[in-house]
């Protein structure tokens, strides 16, 4: 006799993500630590220096946190109105921080003392950047220019215009730090060179532009603005590379990690996204619980930091690796009196046996009234609903359900309907749970007015159900319509076009 075959429980079960090694990096990040301010998180930036403090800038201050304790150790407090922007040198030594002030103030981290002031702006300067391996600092204002200041006598070297609107976005090239790009709220990217003194390229990026990042080569950048990002290539003059289209809210924020490998993104729909630098592709995504306005992330990847738009820091540390490799420690045993020593120098783990569930131990005795009884109760039908369903599936493929509901239990039905109420809409079970509510209701119609009144109420909440399903599926087939029509156009119209071309063609004339 031929051993019985347990149930199929996994036909239904969600797909989980696929396993990579990106997926297993980022998910060793833990659950987020929320910290409160008191407005909008404007910029967050991490030193480059360990242990990988980071600045948040809000409201009329800047606070410096420690990544670990996530508490403030310095508080940069010299503003009388909103502080912007606020970025570390490359040494963790000072930061320099904009404002609605018009000024721009460099501090000195360690006493917290201001050292600079930099005046010559007429409006907020939202963005500030220091010029590598030069004593200089790039401003960028709501005014429409960009400046070149020189630290040691706060005088300005150069002044850039020709935006039209707020410049929003900043950066200096890392490679060559004569080159300067602004991205303005008049969907232009601009690149200035401070040796010729001059504007050298214009880019459009065909939304406000929120952020920009220069790629680790130096010779492409990206502008983030409205739902994309492009990918501009500057050695070739100018030229969009590409663009990328993952979100479906602005992007604000752009920062890269794993020295240069990964690219993250942040926007208002609450993900950031994760990219491979070297294709492009997505191979990550975090979630937050409210938009995202900035983001930063330290040189070893140990802290991720996303400030949101109601105003809280959220935090996610990388897990300690040795916590998870504490079983694997070898174990020692000491008989003191006797001095006798012993060491094991590995763990046998504990075998384990899979038990048999409870409705695979009822089918085997063909008792199918307790297999569906044990396939709804709550534990089950709750937590695994993929498990009832293929329980379900099971007893109409043996055409045992009527068997199953010979005794007309009330509680049994009332189970059985309610759990039809919560999963007949999930798309995974929609097709085989309308077949057997179906069959279901065939079973017991010449029972009705024997059951109690409130199984009544829940036939009347599952017909609901069905018919909001109902016309949400009719909504999508007009949908599913006004796009086959729009589509069949766009093809309509690029065929007569390619016939039109080669008419041309043949008759001499060219109609590109």
């Amino acid at each position: 006799m031929s051993s019985f075959k347990k149930l199929n429980t996994k036909i239904y079960q969600k797909s989980g993500p696929e396993i990579t090694p990106d997926f297993i990096y980022w998910k060793k990040l833990q659950q987020p630590v929320l910290v409160k301010e008191f407005g909008p998180i404007d910029y967050i930036d991490f030193s480059p220096q360990e242990p990988h403090y980071f600045a948040v800038t809000c409201s009329v201050r800047v606070q410096v946190y420690n990544p670990i304790t996530k508490l403030v150790t310095k508080n940069l407090s010299r503003f009388r109105e909103n502080a912007y922007g606020a970025i570390f040198r490359n040494d963790g030594t000072l930061i320099l921080a904009g404002g609605e002030e018009k000024n721009v103030k460099l501090f000195d981290v360690a006493t917290k003392s201001m050292l600079r002031l930099f005046k010559g702006h007429s409006a907020a300067v939202h963005r500030v950047a220091f010029v590598h391996s030069q004593p200089h600092i790039a401003s960028f204002s709501d005014d429409k220019t960009v400046r070149i200041w020189d630290i040691p006598t706060e005088n300005t070297l150069h002044t850039f215009e020709g935006h039209t609107d707020y410049i929003r976005a900043g950066i200096v090239n890392p490679d060559v730090p004569n080159i300067i790009l602004s991205g303005g709220y008049d969907n232009i990217v601009k690149l200035w060179d401070t040796r010729t003194d001059k504007e050298v390229m214009t880019m459009n990026h065909g939304n406000p532009v929120e952020s920009l990042l220069f790629l680790p080569n130096g010779g492409m950048f990206l502008s983030a603005g409205g739902t994309e990002i492009k990918i501009w290539d500057v050695l070739a003059g100018g030229k969009l590379r590409g663009s990328l289209a993952q979100h479906h809210k602005t992007v604000t924020c752009l920062r890269l990690a794993s020295n240069g490998k990964r690219l993250l993104s942040g926007s208002l729909d609450r993900h950031v996204k994760i990219y491979d630098i070297s294709s492009f592709k997505v191979v990550h995504t975090l979630d937050f619980s409210n938009a995202i306005v900035s983001l930063g992330v330290s040189k070893d990847d140990a802290t991720v930091a996303a400030g949101l738009v109601d105003g809280v820091i959220a935090i996610q540390r990388r897990s300690d690796e040795n916590e998870s490799i504490k079983k694997t420690k070898k174990i020692s045993f000491h008989y003191t009196p006797k001095e006798i020593h012993y060491e094991a120098d590995e763990t046998v783990p504990e075998l384990s046996y899979d038990k048999e569930a409870k409705y695979d131990h009822f089918l085997r005795k063909f008792e199918f009234t307790k297999v569906l009884s044990s396939a709804l109760a709550p534990y089950v039908s709750n937590k695994h609903p993929e498990r009832t369903v293929a329980v379900l599936r099971e007893l109409k493929k043996r055409k045992a359900l009527k068997k199953a509901l010979n005794e007309r239990d009330p509680k049994v039905i009332k189970q059985l309907v309610r759990f039809f109420i919560k999963n007949i809409t999930d798309t995974r079970f929609s097709k085989i749970l309308i077949e057997i509510a179906d069959e279901f209701l065939d079973i017991i119609s010449d029972n009705l007015e024997n059951l109690p009144s409130e199984i009544g109420l829940l036939f009347a909440q599952l017909h609901e159900t069905i018919k909001c399903e109902e016309e949400v599926m009719k909504e999508l087939s007009i949908v599913e319509g006004m796009m086959q029509t729009l589509l069949a156009c766009q093809v309509s119209t690029e065929i007569d076009a390619h016939n039109n071309h080669k008419i041309g063609q043949l008759n001499g004339i060219d109609t590109k």
